[in-house]
């Protein structure tokens, strides 16, 4: 099976080469804007793509088709969407329609061809009124960055190709060079410099990660499943709480987090309040199994543990 990954070169997209690589059922095909930026080059093929060129996408996706291609390219500073519109537009709908209308004319013109389109989604399509949801929930975005995502999910469901949405949540992880940080290595940082933060609690999530999400991806590659799928962690939390875990893991001061509310924090994108999913399609279906929180800050530390060596 030939899957072809795009924005290899962020977070996701790094955990899925590097849980790809070495599959001997498996040609891994990453791609990404500019140079590749993984720090292992071995076991996968590197294309230099930029998905918001269709001729681009015409030529890579032909010289290669794939079996499976992981969308997992995104502007995702929610924002930065907000206040630079037309780049959000082109990253997050443009992209997918390049991408799905390229499949679609290479199924037309190889009768065998059957690609399977896997698309990454987001919790922020929804409203916030109230959660966990399951993929069922009818969507009502309060953000650009959320219409966009929306929109892209549309092009998708709207297309003739064999196709699965994963939808997630508040991702969280290490990439190479540690060119990202997340809410652990946030809140670990500022706490241990004896920081006061300010972190709302009236917003709830299920923290999802990496590694956890790539898992997900690969269950729906390998058995071809279609339609949408709720792929987070399975641990309820509003971001105080997931701070103050985060404190009590690592034995910090919680008094330095302090509880304040999404209004007094000006941002220019509305999140939403209540999200979190329910993940029973994707352990019933796919056989899904993603850690605990408590269990993904174990495999954060490790892996920064492994780095400093």
């Amino acid at each position: 099976m030939k899957i072809l990954i795009t924005g290899s070169n962020g977070l996701l997209g790094q955990k899925l080469v590097y849980k790809l690589r070495n599959n001997l059922e498996v040609k891994c095909v990453a791609s990404a804007r500019g140079e590749n930026r993984l720090v292992k080059k071995d076991g996968y093929t590197y294309e230099t793509l930029d998905i918001t060129s269709l001729s681009n996408v015409q030529k890579v996706f032909k010289n290669h088709l794939p079996n499976v291609v992981i969308n997992t390219a995104a502007m995702t500073n929610v924002d930065q969407c907000e206040t630079d519109k037309e780049n959000c537009w082109a990253m997050n709908v443009t992209a997918v329609q390049h991408q799905v209308s390229t499949l679609e004319q290479l199924q037309k013109e190889n009768p065998d061809y059957k690609p399977h389109f896997i698309h990454l989604s987001t919790d922020f399509i929804f409203d916030g009124t109230h959660g966990p949801l399951d993929e069922n929930e009818k969507p009502n975005p309060l953000s650009y960055y959320a219409e966009s995502k929306l929109a892209a999910e549309n092009i998708v469901q709207a297309s003739n190709l064999s196709w699965a949405i994963a939808r997630t949540v508040l991702v969280y992880g290490i990439v190479d060079n540690m060119s990202r940080s997340n809410i652990v290595l946030w809140v670990k940082s500022n706490l241990e410099q004896g920081k006061k933060i300010n972190v709302v609690d009236d917003q709830f999530r299920t923290p999802t990660l990496a590694e956890d999400l790539a898992d997900g991806c690969v269950l729906i590659a390998q058995k071809r499943a279609k339609g949408i799928y709720n792929i987070s962690g399975k641990d309820f939390y509003s971001i105080l709480e997931l701070a103050q875990t985060v404190a009590d893991y690592y034995g910090l001061d919680k008094s330095l987090i302090n509880p304040s509310k999404s209004a007094d924090i000006k941002q220019p994108a509305m999140r939403p309040p209540i999200t979190g999913f329910i993940i029973d399609k994707a352990k019933n279906e796919l056989g899904y199994a993603p850690h605990s929180f408590v269990e993904g800050i174990k495999i954060l530390e490790d892996q920064i543990r492994e780095m400093g060596k």
